[in-house]
């Protein structure tokens, strides 16, 4: 790491000079949590630093569980137009979200869920 004084970073473009933003995992889960519905809940969930030559963001691994007597019928509606829902982070967007498993509990249905937020500059 190097550090650098404050002539030096007013001289750097925006980009350049911008802060990290926080990690949008809190806003997406609620937003999720939303779409559920009712008897669902956030079973776990992780979030890690994700770059590309362009582009700088985080990814995201959920597990979702909806319970009650109409959790597949819940869960089939959650994952309908999952790809191309509007989420509203600020600061960020999704730029991927794919169900990577599901799976039927005795009581409940789990979805495990992939992803990808990207910093809006």
């Amino acid at each position: 790491m190097t550090s650098m004084d404050r002539s030096t970073r007013d001289n750097l473009s925006p980009r350049q000079a911008h802060t990290p933003r926080a990690d949008p995992l809190p806003k997406l889960l609620a937003q999720l949590i939303l779409r559920a519905g009712r008897g669902s809940e956030i079973m776990r969930a992780t979030s890690r630093p994700w770059a590309s030559a362009l582009f700088e963001g985080r990814r995201h691994v959920i597990t979702l569980r909806i319970g009650g007597a109409q959790a597949a019928v819940q869960a089939d509606r959650f994952a309908e137009g999952l790809d191309t829902a509007e989420w509203l982070l600020n600061g960020h967007f999704v730029a991927d979200i794919t169900i990577d498993e599901r799976h039927r509990d005795e009581d409940a249905e789990r979805i495990e869920l992939s992803a990808l937020t990207i910093q809006d500059w």
